[in-house]
């Protein structure tokens, strides 16, 4: 496990109970292909969404992924050979059982949809339901390049607004300008406050504000009269004992007094029943070519692409460590699971009757070497 990630998790394939399960019950089990990584893996790992959860337990919250094998049940929605996305516990597996109302058909297995699924649909019905975005406002992103800022930018665009974005490069600030912000703020060459008091004077109308601590300061003194601040996450404190970053709790309700203006947190799980119409939403435009999806697998990091679940732990570094550019991505290419060697003995034995097909491509030949005969 790396040392400063502070990541508590035990990574590891689905086991054969799954696959019974998912047969049994009639769920989609699927070869995950992509997984997404994303600021909260920590919260959850650290036991702060739940702190019942007692290690080792599984981790990761989204995926794309093949479905090679179904239950009876399943068969009517879902195909051996489809592709779906799903956001579930769990899925940094190299396996996993997707209920069935979780799993989104999506056209191939590309990263791209994989960005959607939380951080995308998180920009979307959080500005849709709490921003008020209409043409002329000013929005301000933080973390603008981000896996979800990404998604804030654009889609404050699409609303006719003025967008301004928080980032730590000048390649980062190069990809803002491309889909779309107006005034891209590197923080690491310029005073965020001083930008925001000269250039905005009057102030911003909507903050899409997912960094905390210092940032959250400012943004809430950057508020313009009847402004709104959007909390979807704090990630500078996730790494602390905590999981906090000190903010002026103190003179907070003055300011917001002051400005007539408010504050409001955006969970995803309090939002689910908008989530299907969301990624609907999102996959179209995506087709239409109306939204980037950008995809970082960290082809720039000192030990290269994230591949495979036990480049897990270097990709949460490398985001903590503010290097990605959009979502970060683990790939994990088809491997050799024994898995699938027992998952084929169980079908060929008969055990499971509800069992209504298996992408027997691929399962085949993957156990232990001539263990499986083509019959």
């Amino acid at each position: 496990m790396s040392s400063n990630c502070g990541l508590n998790l035990k990574i590891h394939s689905s086991s054969l109970t799954q696959f019974e399960a998912s047969v049994t019950e009639g769920f989609p089990f699927c070869m995950s292909r992509f997984v997404g990584v994303n600021a909260s893996d920590i919260n959850y790992s650290a036991g702060r969404y739940d702190p019942s959860v007692k290690t080792p337990f599984d981790a990761g919250f989204e995926g794309v992924g093949e479905v090679v094998a179904l239950g009876l049940s399943a068969s009517a929605a879902f195909m051996v050979g489809q592709a779906v996305a799903y956001m579930a516990p769990g899925s940094f597996a190299e396996y996993t059982v997707v209920p069935a109302r979780v799993a989104i058909p999506v056209p191939g297995l590309k990263p791209e949809y994989l960005t959607l699924l939380v951080s995308g649909t998180t920009a979307y019905i959080s500005l849709k339901e709490l921003g008020g975005l209409s043409e002329g406002k000013k929005v301000l992103v933080t973390a603008a390049a981000g896996g979800t800022g990404q998604f804030a930018v654009q889609l404050a665009k699409k609303a006719k607004c003025h967008v301004i974005g928080t980032c730590s490069s000048a390649e980062k600030s190069a990809f803002l300008k491309s889909v779309g912000c107006d005034r891209p703020i590197n923080y690491n060459t310029e005073h965020m406050s001083t930008v925001l008091r000269q250039e905005y004077p009057q102030g911003v109308d909507v903050v899409y504000e997912s960094v905390g601590g210092a940032m959250f300061d400012l943004a809430v003194d950057a508020l313009a009269t009847r402004g709104r601040l959007i909390v979807i996450g704090f990630v500078s404190g996730y790494q602390t004992p905590t999981g906090l970053s000190p903010v002026k709790a103190g003179t907070l309700p003055a300011k917001l007094l002051k400005k007539s203006a408010s504050v409001q947190g955006f969970f995803l799980n309090h939002y689910l029943p908008e989530f299907r119409g969301a990624m609907d939403h999102l996959l179209k435009m995506y087709a239409g070519g109306e939204l980037v999806c950008e995809v970082d697998t960290g082809g720039l990091s000192a030990e290269g692409r994230f591949t495979g679940l036990e480049s897990v732990f270097r990709a949460v570094d490398y985001m903590y460590m503010r290097k990605n550019t959009g979502k970060i991505v683990v790939e994990l290419p088809p491997s050799v699971n024994n898995l699938s060697y027992h998952a084929i003995q169980l079908v060929k034995g008969g055990m499971f009757e509800n069992l209504i097909t298996v992408n027997m491509s691929k399962v085949w030949n993957i156990g232990p070497k001539n263990a499986i005969q083509n019959k």
